[in-house]
């Protein structure tokens, strides 16, 4: 079978004008000790949990086959090349010889291989991101055939580190459960460019150099701190203090970013967070009454002044919401039902509904929960919801989880009548998107479809669209799945969120592109002259 080169080394990325080092300005310098923040994550291992709290530390441990460049394209990374079959149900990867995990042991086709059975079982999104591949060979050491049942346009999107980490077989494959292993916290072993020297969950994560790093010469920082400090406005005083050098994922109020971009030392940008594609929602459980009846669900929407929020509440830093794709997402459109009609509009439906109120007011009561993160966002769209919601007849009574697990639970379990929630898209909806809406994927797990939604039409373009190979056909299907849930109000969409990245100028080598500080940072330096 003939086979495509697709990719083969750097050089051939720089003449297709990929810049290797957009940031660097200067000689890179080697030393320095880089302070940060942790996001509060449950574990070190990307490969169980997703999210940027396990995404970012995950990535500076583990390395992955690839990593993803600006305009989405992928660069070599533990593999130095890779082709692809002519009917494209193959891939072929060729891994950089010598590559080593930080406790020596080489980086084989066989660690590989294993991670990618692990990704594909254990990660949240794993039975649909890599729901395609039914084997993996490994001729020898240091080739990777990954076969697919057909056409996957996503897969190389999810090859990189923080999707699909390669793990070290010789420790995880033990006989433990991947998810609890006792090595996803302590002692973590990875071959990304700094390896753990002290780790204190809730308090600190030290990682250091690691010298024996694929990419020679890199890291070039010594260290890596990243302290905990959940509290918002002792984070922005410690950055203005020069405590932190660098805050990605900051979560600063739009008031501390105005003023902090006025301080000519510091630089705050919002690039590097378009592969994100951050979404806040209202999620309903469909199981329930009234949420069942699409018309309480639109009526919902009507009532939500998504302007107000905008402006009033965030200062336009968001976007408001009106699909489940983001604006940056490459298969975005606007061309989707709106539910503007505001609180007039709400009651008209809920009467056509059926749900009069009472003496008092109220039409029906439902307990919103409220998670403990993000409460500069999630938490303060939900107290303005309360009384929005009085005026069409919902009384509301706002259940505020007092950690992570509390709300997870709650949520995972079905037992919540509506959660505020949010969502990153990931580049490809079939890696961030589909498994809210795969009528197969509604689990008691977080952040796959717990609302319970189902609709045949939306799984057949899910599979249509997942086996695509023309990029403009596949944004045609896209259009139809993004109005179909947007007129059945499968969740109720917020605001499309955008971060903000602060830095000390002294800070170099930030990683850019799509993913941003969910990169590795081995070309992170310091200019301090």
């Amino acid at each position: 079978m003939r086979m495509r080169i697709v990719v083969v080394t750097a050089m051939a990325l720089s003449i297709l004008g990929v810049p290797l080092d957009t940031m660097a300005q200067d000689a890179p310098v080697r030393g320095g000790i880089l302070r940060t923040m942790e996001g509060g994550y449950r574990t070190l291992n990307p490969a169980v949990q997703s999210g940027a709290a396990t995404a970012m530390p995950g990535s500076q441990i583990f390395a992955g086959l690839i990593q993803i460049g600006d305009n989405f394209e992928p660069k070599p990374y533990l593999a130095e090349s890779w082709t692809i079959a002519s009917d494209q149900k193959s891939v072929t990867f060729k891994l950089v010889a010598g590559a080593t995990f930080h406790d020596g042991k080489p980086v084989t086709s066989a660690d590989v291989a294993y991670s990618l059975a692990i990704v594909q079982k254990n990660h949240p999104f794993g039975p649909i991101m890599l729901g395609t591949m039914e084997g993996v060979d490994t001729p020898d050491p240091l080739t990777v055939v990954i076969r697919l049942t057909r056409p996957t346009p996503h897969l190389m999107q999810a090859l990189q580190p923080f999707l699909m980490p390669v793990l070290p077989k010789h420790i995880y494959d033990d006989g433990q459960d991947i998810k609890t292993h006792p090595r996803n916290m302590q002692n973590v072993v990875g071959s990304g460019p700094f390896k753990v020297v002290e780790h204190v969950q809730g308090q600190h994560l030290i990682l250091e150099r690691f010298d024996g790093f694929v990419r020679k010469g890199r890291p070039y920082l010594d260290r890596l701190i990243l302290g905990t400090q959940k509290d918002i406005a002792s984070r922005v005083i410690s950055f203005e203090k020069g405590e932190l050098d660098y805050v990605p994922y900051s979560s600063f109020t739009e008031r501390d970013v105005l003023r902090l971009r006025k301080n000519e030392k510091l630089h705050l940008t919002e690039d590097g967070y378009e592969a994100v594609g951050h979404i806040n929602y209202l999620e309903l459980n469909l199981r329930r009454e009234p949420f069942k009846n699409i018309k309480v669900r639109q009526a919902i929407a009507h009532a939500i002044d998504k302007e107000f929020i905008v402006k009033s509440l965030f200062m336009d830093s968001p976007k408001a919401a009106h699909s489940i794709l983001h604006v940056t997402n490459p298969f975005f459109t606007d061309n989707v039902p709106k539910f503007t009609g505001g609180v007039d509009k709400a009651n008209a439906l809920l009467d056509e509904a059926g749900l009069k109120p009472d003496a008092n007011g109220v039409r029906f009561k439902m307990q919103l929960e409220v998670p403990n993160w993000l409460p500069t966002h999630l938490g303060v769209i939900a107290e303005y919801l309360r009384p929005q919601f009085k005026k069409i007849g919902i009384e509301v009574t706002l259940r505020k989880a007092p950690d992570f697990a509390t709300w997870s639970q709650r949520v995972s379990s079905f037992d919540y009548d509506a959660s505020m929630n949010a969502i990153f898209n990931y580049p490809d909806p079939v890696i961030g998107v589909h498994r809210l809406f795969s009528c197969k994927n509604i689990r008691n797990q977080i952040w796959t479809n717990t609302q319970g939604y189902c609709n045949d039409r939306v799984d057949a373009l899910m599979d249509k669209t997942a086996a695509e190979v023309d990029l403009s056909e596949r944004k045609k299907q896209y259009v139809e799945f993004q109005q179909i849930l947007a007129e059945e109000q499968a969740l109720v969409y917020l605001t499309h969120m955008q971060y903000t990245t602060a830095q000390h100028k002294y800070v170099r080598g930030v990683p850019k592109g799509p993913w941003g500080s969910l990169n590795p940072w081995d070309e992170m330096y310091f200019d301090k002259k």
